[in-house]
């Protein structure tokens, strides 16, 4: 049985300072499920101290019994996928056939993936005139979302384990139990008291006090831009590191010469997955401007069998959107689409037919959208694609740089030779072609205001450790 109302602190589960809740509502129901503990200051302070204090043994440990440590997670994770899923269902709204392997396999596959990395990276580098020898960085604050809960909880933890760091995390307060969860997960596999802690809380206060907390070296954060930027302000006074994974309007350029059918079809239903809560989703469909019907049309197809329904109903594609918040700022930027003079192909304003409660949004696509409308600038966060018209590869390349996020790209071309090298030209921290989806070993991340940090494979490791040049290592 999950304990939602405490909090795990160096290797224990204890009661708030002081004691308030918050209730966890279930997205397709509108319904309150029951109440989570929020955590203050005080309880911070606490979990901070614990890291430190294990810092001082756990940073010492050896590459063998970091590798033993993450292969325990691993083997008991397993044995819980099933409960993270229904946990991720029921919290954000995810089908729970989705949820269970996407959404928790997310988790479980960054875990192996770190550990590949962790038995054969290299924390030692001879120079002539000096070694090079990598350290974790001390105390990492966390600060994780709720679109990919698992995902983004085990894409910072891991690492920092294998990196030899101690650490406090903040999950989402709409996504808590699957947090939990993994907490019970890292207690039976036996993580050394104090490495790692959870504290939930709200941002403005938990999440705030971590940024400024000057027992905390580092912050690891995913979520809003706006969020992120002031997480950056308050860690700026104690001068820790901040690495930061931030929001995205990501372009998928459709060249004249790829195959439509195959190429609108898998970019609509990438967009539509999640309910379109991805950070990377390819939220802009860039055509050129001579197949703008023909797009719009296949487009309509896939939306048209996109279901959106119950997560726990057979035959559902989509679940509903996280919360009320959400689904209004959706409907909203639905509404600015329409009045802005876009063609609504598929969707639009409301709930779905024959839905009469729950945050659930119709699978919308709009065509002829240009660069100055509302619903190309701005990041939706939800199953609302755009289709944008180029008349030529160039301006399908300035269109998709025409944005203050960088997180990713996607191009299907008639070769791949031609979909690099346009790839080449997207200023985006991961760009797919071909429909070729992300590899865990390859980093993952964002330029401009998509954030500064890399996560996954030896990349992700490398955000959590200190580089240190020693001269005459080798002096007799």
């Amino acid at each position: 049985m999950v304990n939602r109302l405490q909090f795990y602190i160096d290797g224990a589960w204890v009661d708030p300072v002081v004691a308030k809740t918050h209730p966890v509502v279930n997205p397709a129901t509108e319904e309150a499920m029951y109440d989570i503990s929020l955590g203050s200051k005080a309880d911070l302070d606490k979990a901070v101290a614990a890291a430190k204090k294990a810092f001082e043994t756990f940073s010492q440990t050896s590459r063998d019994e970091r590798v033993a440590l993450l292969t325990r997670i691993i083997e008991i994770y397993k044995t819980r996928m099933k409960d993270i899923g229904a946990a991720v269902s029921d919290e954000m709204g995810a089908p729970l056939p989705m949820a269970e392997k996407m959404q928790a396999g997310a988790g479980l596959g960054h875990i192996a993936a770190t550990l590949d990395v962790l038995k054969t990276y290299q924390f030692e580098e001879r120079l002539p005139g000096a070694t090079v020898v990598r350290e974790p960085i001390g105390v990492i604050g966390m600060i994780t979302p709720w679109n990919w809960p698992l995902n983004q909880i085990a894409c910072k933890v891991a690492p920092a384990i294998a990196a030899g760091c101690t650490m406090v995390l903040k999950p989402s307060e709409y996504t808590p139990t699957s947090a939990l969860i993994f907490a019970e997960i890292l207690h039976e596999a036996g993580v050394p008291k104090g490495v790692f802690n959870l504290v939930n809380g709200l941002g403005p206060e938990v999440g705030a006090a971590m940024s400024e907390h000057p027992d905390i070296d580092m912050i690891s954060f995913t979520g809003s831009t706006r969020a992120g930027i002031d997480v950056a302000k308050r860690a700026a006074t104690t001068v820790k590191r901040v690495s930061q994974e931030l929001g995205g309007k990501s372009p998928n350029i459709i060249l004249e010469d790829a195959d439509f059918t195959k190429a609108v079809t898998g970019g609509v239903a990438h967009m539509f997955n999640n309910s379109g809560q991805s950070c990377n989703a390819p939220s802009r469909m860039i055509v050129p401007l001579s197949k703008m019907k023909e797009v719009a049309a296949i487009a309509k197809s896939v939306a048209d069998k996109t279901k959106a329904g119950d997560p726990r109903a057979e035959g559902t594609t989509i679940g509903p959107v996280v919360n009320r918040i959400q689904w209004d700022k959706i409907q909203a930027l639905i509404q600015k689409g329409v009045e802005e003079g876009a063609t609504l192909v598929a969707g639009g304003p409301g709930l779905p037919e024959g839905v009469n409660k729950g945050f659930y949004v119709r699978p919308t696509i709009f065509a002829d959208v240009t660069d100055d409308m509302t619903i190309a600038r701005e990041e939706i966060f939800g199953p609302v694609l755009v289709i944008m018209g180029a008349k030529d590869e160039a301006e399908a390349v300035k269109i998709a740089n025409d944005t203050p996020y960088g997180l990713a790209g996607y191009v299907s071309a008639g070769t791949v030779e031609r979909a690099r090298k346009v790839g080449r030209q997207i200023r985006a921290g991961n760009v797919n072609l071909q429909g070729v989806p992300n590899d865990r070993t390859a980093p993952f991340g964002g330029y401009k205001q998509s954030g500064n940090g890399r996560e996954w494979g030896k990349f992700g490791l490398e955000e959590y450790l200190e580089v240190k040049a020693i001269a005459g290592y080798d002096a007799a």
